[in-house]
């Protein structure tokens, strides 16, 4: 009860503000594929194929924090990825830029 007693202005600051919620249930479900994927980064048999997961994995995220399909966004980026120019030029940059999931159009996920 000591310990309840000492903690009640910050078991119960949520009832001053109506943005804050009781539960943390949103905040846990956002870092749960984080947590699986650390799991599963731990079975990597190299250090670069653990990289080459967490940034699949990343991308993956950022696509749906972007409110993209992630099987249609990676099928379309797959496809469109080797017509990118080869040469490091400035059009290879923008063309490449336009496929990251915040500059992606949801447009061309119809193609």
């Amino acid at each position: 009860m000591t310990y309840l007693h000492n903690q009640w202005d910050k078991l119960t600051v949520y009832c001053t503000d109506g943005q804050l919620r009781i539960s943390n249930i949103m905040a846990e479900n956002a870092i749960r594929p984080f947590a699986v994927g650390r799991r599963a980064w731990l079975f990597a048999d190299t250090p670069a194929g653990a990289n080459a997961s967490a940034v699949h994995f990343s991308l993956i995220e950022t696509a749906k924090l972007h409110g993209l399909e992630a099987y249609q966004y990676l099928n379309s980026i797959f496809k469109a990825l080797p017509y990118a120019e080869t040469v490091e030029t400035v059009e290879t940059v923008e063309n490449i830029e336009a496929l990251l999931p915040w500059n992606f159009k949801t447009n061309k996920m119809e193609n």
